[in-house]
């Protein structure tokens, strides 16, 4: 007689039973949990946007997921790339933004401070800035707002 093992149970690490074919590029993962990706995520929109823009072509040609997974692979080295950058050049402002994040339910408005910060170092080391897509033209960035309607303590 068999008995059900919940996998969630196991000691053992999960291990893939069909690993991906030899011929498709080989990357890892980033090994950054959200709140890094989301204080980085503006710059990496900005960092990547051609490979973001290859891979997203790719999608619309083919509903396969075989189609796209060389484009996708070099979206993740790209990211990786960054990553690696924001932790080379801004290690401290990068830390204490996600830090933040991770603290505040992954909410912008409440880590504004360490925002700036940090968009300040990735601009002078890395000469990327923080760009809203759809912001309205001519109006202050909400990320560059002195005196927000919505912070961490409402009056």
């Amino acid at each position: 007689m068999s008995r059900y093992l919940d996998p969630a149970d196991s000691s053992k690490p999960y291990k893939d039973p069909t690993p991906l074919p030899s011929d498709i590029p080989k990357v890892k993962e980033l090994g950054v949990t959200s709140a890094p990706l989301k204080s980085a995520a503006f710059f990496l929109g900005a960092y990547c946007k051609d490979y973001n823009e290859d891979f997203m072509l790719c999608k619309s040609e083919s509903a396969d997921p075989a189609h796209c997974l060389k484009e996708g692979r070099r979206v993740t080295r790209c990211a990786q790339d960054l990553i690696a950058k924001l932790r080379e050049n801004c290690l401290s402002e990068f830390n204490d933004h996600w830090g933040c994040l991770e603290k505040n339910n992954q909410e912008y408005y409440h880590c504004r401070k360490d925002e700036r910060v940090l968009n300040k170092c990735v601009f002078e080391k890395l000469g990327l800035s923080k760009t809203i897509p759809g912001a309205p033209a001519g109006k202050t960035p909400i990320h560059e707002v002195k005196n927000p309607v919505y912070t961490g303590v409402q009056k």
